[in-house]
């Protein structure tokens, strides 16, 4: 039984927490109360009030535990990763900030620190999938398709977020970086809008989101990489007529105490609308595709994930699918299966025998599974 700290009692974080505390002593951390008290009564779990902004404090609580998983807020992460690697403890995290992770490299190898970032579904599983491959094939292309969406298709939006609309509205925001016949190109989000077919979820629209992070660096010989975001059609157009009108705009309007920021102002509004309500249905669907020579062959790999709410624990599949990706590597790094120094993102850790077989196994146990099909071209 090890002693583990989780940051961060969001969706995410809690469920992360009650999963581990199930096998393992937890502490969940977190600045709020109310966050908090929703793991009142979670089997082996504890907690405690922490801003993680204050490195000292974070520092005492994390040198005490024999791992560490970071469940911060996206614009959190990057300084938190930096705090935490000071207490010399092994780290997994699924915080989806918008620094560079490797770019701690070299502090985390000076530390002698195992980092694990990006664990969640996407980026996360699609990573350690193409890590896996990568090691076996040679690869040509990779894709990857995801959303996660509510089951209940209501206008006007035909969405709603399983997780901050601030963060939805930047993915609609920031450039796409793709890799297209070996370089690195960027296109619009919400760019180059397809229709897909999933089996049991019916027609969506995927378009171009700046999601391949760290494969842009460490995958760079594969010579055609995207990922592509998944919504119910009608979606996407609402969303770049918001942007394309200057609802998204970080330019204030207006003059002196009635000044605002249209981005702002919206961003509140559609926490509203794209609020999930308790006990709400909602679904994760993934399609990573990877392409190349194997065997003397031209191989196609398919792999689809099509995860729901749990409605016995209400837990949502986003939490699932994204938390256990993680308890999942948490697992691994506990029984030494990873060990290495230095930020590893999950290409780099798929790679290694047997690992991702053990993080399927993983989310197997926890009823989330993917379904893998092979094709010759």
């Amino acid at each position: 039984m090890a002693k583990i700290l989780v940051l961060g009692a969001g969706m995410v974080g809690s469920e992360m927490a009650r999963d581990l505390g199930l096998r393992h002593q937890v502490l969940c951390a977190d600045r709020s109360p109310a966050a908090l008290a929703t793991l009142a009564g979670a089997e082996g779990v504890s907690t405690q009030e922490l801003d993680c902004q204050d490195s000292a404090a974070l520092l005492t609580v994390a040198k005490k535990q024999d791992l560490v998983v970071c469940a911060v807020p996206g614009f959190l992460g990057f300084a938190t990763l930096q705090t935490l690697l000071q207490a010399g403890k092994p780290i997994a995290d699924i915080s989806f900030f918008p620094e560079e992770a490797l770019d701690l490299h070299e502090q985390a190898l000076a530390a002698d620190v195992a980092v694990v970032t990006d664990l969640g579904v996407a980026p996360g599983l699609d990573n350690l999938i193409l890590g896996w491959h990568d090691a076996q094939m040679t690869v040509s292309r990779f894709e990857c398709l995801v959303g996660g969406l509510p089951e209940a298709r209501i206008w006007p939006w035909l969405y709603k977020a399983p997780f901050s609309p601030m963060d939805v509205v930047e993915e609609y925001l920031r450039p796409a970086r793709l890799m297209e016949q070996g370089k690195v190109v960027i296109k619009e989000a919400l760019s180059e809008p397809s229709f897909v077919e999933f089996a049991g979820v019916g027609t969506l629209e995927a378009f171009n989101t700046d999601g391949l992070r760290s494969l842009l660096r460490t995958m760079a010989h594969i010579p055609d990489m995207a990922e592509r975001t998944l919504r119910y059609p009608g979606h996407r157009d609402m969303a770049l007529a918001l942007r394309e009108s200057g609802f998204l705009d970080d330019t204030p309007l207006g003059k002196g105490e009635h000044a605002f920021i249209p981005r702002e102002v919206t961003s509140k509004m559609l926490f509203r609308e794209w609020k999930l309500e308790p006990g709400e249905a909602e679904l994760t669907v993934m399609r990573v595709t990877v392409e190349g020579e194997e065997g003397g062959q031209q191989i196609r790999h398919i792999w689809d994930l099509d995860d729901r709410t749990d409605q016995a624990t209400g837990t949502s599949s986003m939490a699932r699918t994204t938390g256990y990706t993680c308890t999942g590597m948490v697992e691994a790094m506990l029984a030494g299966k990873w060990t290495r120094p230095g930020i590893s993102p999950g290409e780099i850790v798929g790679r290694e025998p047997g690992l991702f077989a053990f993080v399927r196994e993983h989310l197997a146990a926890r009823e989330v599974t993917l379904k893998h099909r092979v094709e010759n071209l």
